[in-house]
C-alpha cells in the first residue's frame, strides 16, 4: 500500500473510531476549530446557532471532515454531524426524534427511507453530493486462483465460487448498514435474473442460491471500519463486500470487482428535514451549493475516493472509468423488508453467543434492574436458529444459573419467553471474576461450528477482583486453537468498569468496546447485534 493511502486510512479509521465507538451516545462532531473532532453532547433539541447545521449522517461520512472544514472556511457553515448506521438513522427519522435534534440528514442513500410513508413525509430538498457503488474487494491471490478477469465477473460466478467452497467474504449487517443492504439487493437481483426492480417472486426464486451464497460470509459487522479491521486479522477470509470507496482505502491490496451484471450505488444526498427552520434551510443551501462546485467535487473524490456528481469533474485516477449497470432499488417496502427478514432468519449463518453477565454484589439494585430490562428488550431481536447462552458470574461463574437457548423457527416465542423468565431471576452477589468467567465462556463454546457467527458479550460494572488475573487469561487465549481465537469478545463499559481493562480484552480477541449511555444498557446490547 502506498504511504499516502495508508496515512489517509489510519487517519480516517482513527476519526471513525472517535465518532462511532460509543454505543448509544452522541458521537457528535463539530467541523469548526480547525476540524479537531472535538465531541459535543448537544442532543437537547435546542436550535443550532446561526451558520450551524445539525446533521444526522451515515457513519462512513466521517472521512468528509477535511472537506467540511474547507466548506466552513469558504461558506461560514459549521456542520455538527452525529454519526449512525443508515437504517438506524431511518428509525430515528420515522419516530420523529430526528427532527427535534437535527436540521438535515446525510445518508448513503434515501432509497429505503422513501419506501416508508412515515419517513418520506419528513424529508425535503435532496441534493446528491457524490456516489460510490457497492463492490467486492478480493485478495489478488484469490483472483488468480479463481482465474477471473475482474472486469467480467458476475454475481453468478461469485455464487458458484462460494458454493464450491472457493471464496469467503465479510459483509456488514443489512439491517444496520446501507452497504450491507445494497449488497443484499445487488446479489438478489443478480441471482434472480430480475430485469427490473426486485419483486417478492424474484426473492423467492433466488432464495436457494442466496442461501448458498451466504454460506461464504464469515464476517459480519455493524460498521465498515470494524469490518476492515477484522478482515485484516483473518487470513481465511478472501474478500470484503462494501462500497468501492471503502475497499480502495482498506488495508492490504484488494482487487476491486464491480459485478458486470449490476450493482446498487449510494448517492449520498444531503437532505433537509421538513421541520428545519428557515435559517437552517438557507444554511444548508449554502453548503450544498459549495459541495457541488468543481473545486469541492475534485477535493471530495481525491479525499474520499467517491465519484463526483458534477459533469466535467474527473473521478480520482484510482477509480475505474468503465461503465457499470445500475440495479434498481426494490419498488416496495414489503419487498425490502421481506428481503431483510429472509436474510436474518433464513439466508445468513445463525448466531451463537455467550452473554457473560456481571451479577456481583455491586450490581445490586438499580444496575441489576437495568440489566434485566435490557435482556428482556433484547429477546425480541433474537433471530431464528440463534443460540444464546446466559452466563451470570460473581466471584466465579454461577454455574447453576447458566442456561443455553436455541430459537426454534417453528416456535420462536418459547426460547424468548424462557430468556425473559430467567433474566428476571438474576440476583446480585459476590466479587467480580471477569477473566475466569471469559475463560469458561470460551470453554463452553469449544470449537465453533464453521456455519455460525460466534461471539462473546461481556457486561461488567467493575474491574476484575477475583479469580484469574489478566496475564493468565492472555496466556489462555494465546494457547487456544486458531479457530477459537477467531471468536471476538464485545465488552460493554458500564458503571465503574475499567475502560483500559475492557479495551485490552477487545483488542486481544478482535472485538470492539461498546459504552452504555447514561446508565442504560439497551442501546449497547442493540448495537452489538450488528456484529453477531
Amino acid at each position: 500500500m502506498r504511504g499516502r493511502t495508508l496515512h489517509r486510512l489510519l487517519a480516517g479509521l482513527a476519526l471513525t473510531l472517535l465518532l462511532t465507538s460509543t454505543a448509544g451516545s452522541c458521537g457528535t462532531v463539530d467541523n469548526s476549530a480547525g476540524g479537531t473532532g472535538e465531541q459535543f453532547d448537544r442532543r437537547d433539541g435546542t436550535p443550532a446557532a446561526p451558520g450551524t447545521l445539525r446533521v444526522l449522517a451515515s457513519s462512513e461520512l466521517a472521512d468528509m471532515a477535511p472537506v467540511l472544514e474547507e466548506a466552513r472556511k469558504a461558506t461560514g457553515v459549521t456542520v455538527r454531524a452525529t454519526y449512525a448506521g443508515t437504517l438506524d438513522a431511518v428509525e430515528q427519522i420515522a419516530s420523529g426524534r430526528a427532527e427535534k435534534e437535527y436540521d438535515a440528514v446525510w445518508l448513503s442513500s434515501n432509497d429505503y427511507l422513501r419506501l416508508r410513508p412515515d419517513t418520506a413525509r419528513r424529508i425535503t430538498n435532496e441534493t446528491p453530493v457524490m456516489t460510490s457503488p457497492v463492490a467486492l474487494g478480493v485478495r489478488p491471490e484469490a483472483v488468480t486462483r479463481l482465474g477471473w478477469d475482474p472486469g467480467k465477473v458476475t454475481w453468478s460466478q461469485l455464487h458458484q465460487a462460494v458454493a464450491a467452497g472457493k471464496l469467503t467474504y465479510g459483509m456488514t449487517d443489512p439491517k444496520r448498514s446501507n452497504s450491507g443492504f445494497a449488497a443484499l439487493v445487488s446479489v438478489a437481483s443478480g441471482l434472480s435474473g430480475a430485469q427490473s426492480a426486485l419483486s417478492d417472486g424474484d426473492v423467492r426464486k433466488a432464495t436457494p442460491k442466496l442461501r448458498e451464497f451466504f454460506t461464504g460470509q464469515k464476517l459480519t459487522s455493524g460498521s465498515s471500519g470494524w469490518l476492515a479491521t477484522a478482515y485484516g486479522r483473518r487470513e481465511d477470509v478472501d474478500a470484503l463486500v462494501n462500497y468501492e470507496s471503502v475497499l480502495l482505502s482498506a488495508p492490504g491490496a484488494l482487487t476491486v470487482i464491480r459485478p458486470s451484471d449490476g450493482v446498487v450505488t449510494a448517492d449520498y444526498p444531503l437532505t433537509l428535514l421538513t421541520a428545519a427552520s428557515a435559517g437552517a434551510k438557507e444554511t444548508a443551501q449554502r453548503l450544498t451549493t459549495w459541495l457541488r462546485t468543481p473545486e469541492a467535487q475534485r477535493r471530495i473524490t481525491e479525499t474520499t475516493l467517491r465519484r463526483p456528481v458534477v459533469a466535467g469533474v474527473a473521478p480520482s485516477p484510482r477509480l475505474d472509468r468503465g461503465l457499470r449497470r445500475e440495479l434498481p432499488f426494490p419498488g416496495s417496502r414489503s419487498v425490502a423488508d421481506g428481503l431483510l427478514d429472509a436474510y436474518d432468519n433464513t439466508l445468513r449463518r445463525p448466531s451463537r453467543t455467550v452473554y457473560v453477565l456481571d451479577t456481583s454484589g455491586s450490581m445490586g439494585g438499580e444496575r441489576l434492574d437495568r440489566l434485566k430490562e435490557a435482556l428482556v428488550e433484547l429477546t425480541g431481536d433474537f433471530r431464528d436458529r440463534e443460540e444464546v447462552t446466559l452466563m451470570p458470574f460473581g466471584s466465579s461463574v454461577k454455574t447453576s444459573e447458566v442456561r443455553t437457548y436455541t430459537v426454534d423457527p417453528a416456535d420462536p416465542a418459547r426460547a424468548r419467553d424462557a430468556i425473559r423468565a430467567d433474566a428476571g431471576k438474576l440476583s446480585a452477589s459476590g466479587g467480580t471474576a471477569v477473566y475466569s468467567s471469559l475463560t469458561e465462556a470460551y470453554r463452553s463454546l469449544g470449537a465453533a461450528p464453521r456455519d455460525t457467527f460466534t461471539s462473546v458479550v461481556l457486561m461488567t460494572d467493575g474491574e476484575n477482583t477475583d479469580g484469574m488475573p489478566a496475564g493468565d487469561f492472555d496466556a489462555f487465549f494465546a494457547a487456544l486453537p486458531a479457530e477459537q481465537r477467531r471468536t471476538p469478545v464485545f465488552p460493554i463499559l458500564f458503571g465503574d468498569s475499567d475502560r483500559e481493562e475492557l479495551e485490552h480484552i477487545a483488542d486481544l480477541t478482535g472485538g470492539r468496546l461498546f459504552e452504555s449511555a447514561e446508565g442504560s444498557l439497551n442501546g449497547a446490547f442493540e448495537e452489538i447485534r450488528g456484529y453477531q
